[in-house]
């Protein structure tokens, strides 16, 4: 099997919180505190779960906007989490990024072609500058845009539309990785499917590998190869799509998926109700940090912190009840 394109070791990312009279007392929020996965190359892998569990800051990291706590990050075999400047600046084309909010993501003063030029020129891709308007009105093809629009402004556009140029502005690098943060969530459902089917072509055509950041569960199983799983700073199940939404094994991720409504008209899963709030990641829970609203907890999982394991060829779960046969749970499971 060939290399990984990209491989996060033991991610870390915790950030100061100054309390207190003069701002003394120090606490850490653990936004991430150990997340490991790997992308191949022209892989989807989806991170998913609640809002505030650190996905966000995953593709931050992964990204290099902020110095990570500790940890790796290795981009096809080389270090980046502490790399030099000139050495970043090659893997920053490599590693682009389609953000959230396609209303603020855009500068409303630039007309679209000098959007699309700027990374282009940035890294010194084009080679004149017939070449430069051959590659920008080329991307505007790419993602479905007439070449006319390129002298107008952002707000000229819609949400859908300004999306697009957020992809085009990405591809005009030629990276080998996007990470998509939320890249559908803040569109109509119609223009989602758009959004998603334009990344799943332009994934085919150029080989791309996308880290795709999502808490719309019907978006992931549309369109992502592998799905991972975080709650609180960890990642508690990882596994290939038809895996995760066929026969999940965390308490969590089947939470999650019960949520999910099914497309046949009529149809009706049982929703698993979780009970209580998310714990602070300022101070979170010892042992398993889900024991304080899954259904099943027992002791163990008061005390001890399970960690990823293999339950099939392709599924890991963090999970001490998957550990034990179902007939010898203890009789306090559930209990609280």
């Amino acid at each position: 099997m060939s290399p990984p394109l990209l491989q996060v070791n033991d991610l870390k990312k915790h950030f100061p919180v100054k309390r207190g009279l003069f701002g003394r007392k120090s606490e850490f929020v653990y936004a991430v505190d150990g997340v490991s996965f790997e992308i191949a190359r022209g892989e989807t892998l989806s991170l998913v779960g609640e809002s505030g569990c650190g996905k966000s800051t995953v593709g931050r990291a992964v990204l290099r906007l902020f110095e990570i706590t500790s940890g790796q990050v290795i981009l096809d075999g080389q270090r980046i989490d502490d790399a030099a400047p000139g050495t970043m600046r090659q893997m920053r084309r490599r590693v682009q990024v389609v953000f959230q909010d396609p209303f603020s993501s855009l500068n409303p003063r630039m007309r679209v072609r000098d959007i699309l030029a700027e990374p282009i020129r940035n890294f010194d891709l084009a080679k004149s500058a017939e070449d430069l308007e051959v590659r920008v009105t080329s991307l505007m093809d790419t993602v479905r845009l007439p070449r006319e629009a390129l002298n107008r402004r952002p707000h000229e556009f819609s949400g859908g539309q300004r999306q697009r140029i957020g992809i085009a502005r990405a591809l005009a690098a030629e990276p080998e990785l996007i990470v998509c943060d939320e890249a559908v969530s803040a569109l109509d459902v119609s223009v989602k499917a758009q959004i998603v089917n334009l990344l799943q072509d332009l994934q085919r055509e150029f080989g791309l590998a996308l880290l795709f950041i999502s808490h719309d569960l019907a978006i992931v199983e549309h369109m992502t190869h592998r799905v991972a799983v975080m709650y609180l700073g960890k990642i508690v199940e990882v596994a290939p799509r038809r895996e995760i939404f066929a026969a999940p094994r965390h308490p969590y991720t089947k939470a999650l998926l019960s949520a999910v409504p099914l497309p046949e008209p009529g149809a009706q899963r049982n929703p698993i109700i979780l009970k209580g709030d998310v714990p602070s990641p300022i101070n979170p829970p010892k042992g398993c940090r889900f024991h304080t609203r899954c259904p099943f907890v027992f002791d163990r999982c008061r005390s001890e912190e399970p960690t990823l394991r293999a339950v099939g060829a392709e599924q890991w779960v963090a999970c001490h009840l998957d550990e034990v046969p179902y007939e010898l749970i203890p009789a306090g499971a559930g209990s609280r």
